[in-house]
């Protein structure tokens, strides 16, 4: 059996430790409960039995249903990012230094996790969530689009602007493909359709067409 350490920075290690394994469980008990039941249905008590946990502690760590869901969109959102971001350094320290090509790599990672949360990016597309939501997830989605402007180094000109949009939307409907496909294999052949789009928009930037 695990013993509390002994001394302040101990203790305060392992109370944050606790307290990030609590949060985890809760986590990934509400992926289950609301991919399952959808978020209207969802109830806190089952949440927190598969949990193993308790009304309070959700309610200590989270603040309620509406807010726990929010918390699991944006750890879904961050696994996204990450995977992006790391496929990206990756192709940088191998070398690749074309805008284009960073984004496609960051498009590949962004893709293959579409397909291993596939439960949370189903449950997304049907739109039962919490009022405020949809806000939040626009919200969300200019700042993505500001991020790909900024690795597909475009300017700030009308065209380009637009185009971004458009790169960001393939990568947003086939994330919504691949979540849906039956097979990695399914999935796969969607990343590699979407890549071909990518590279058939991305040198009208700058009015290279």
């Amino acid at each position: 059996m695990a013993r509390k350490p002994n001394g302040k920075a101990g203790a305060n290690a392992w109370q944050w430790s606790r307290t990030a394994q609590t949060r985890r469980a809760l986590l990934e008990a509400a992926r289950a409960v609301f991919t399952e039941h959808g978020f209207a249905e969802a109830s806190v008590a089952d949440v927190v039995s598969r949990a193993g946990s308790s009304v309070g502690s959700l309610y200590h760590h989270f603040g309620g249903k509406s807010e726990l869901f929010l918390a699991l969109w944006a750890d879904h959102r961050n696994a996204h990012e990450e995977a992006a971001q790391t496929a990206v350094a990756v192709a940088r320290k191998n070398g690749e230094s074309d805008p284009l090509e960073l984004f496609v790599a960051g498009a590949r990672g962004y893709l293959d996790t579409s397909w291993q949360r596939r439960d949370l990016v189903r449950m997304l597309m049907d739109g039962d969530a919490p009022p405020g939501f949809e806000l939040m997830r626009r919200t969300s989605d200019r700042e993505w689009v500001r991020q790909n402007a900024v690795l597909l180094g475009a300017s700030s000109a009308p065209a380009d602007r637009l185009v971004v949009s458009v790169l960001t939307s393939v990568m947003g409907s086939a994330a919504r493909e691949v979540a849906t496909s039956g097979t990695k294999r399914d999935a796969d052949e969607v990343i590699e359709a979407a890549v071909r789009l990518i590279r058939q928009f991305g040198p009208v930037l700058g009015g290279e067409a």
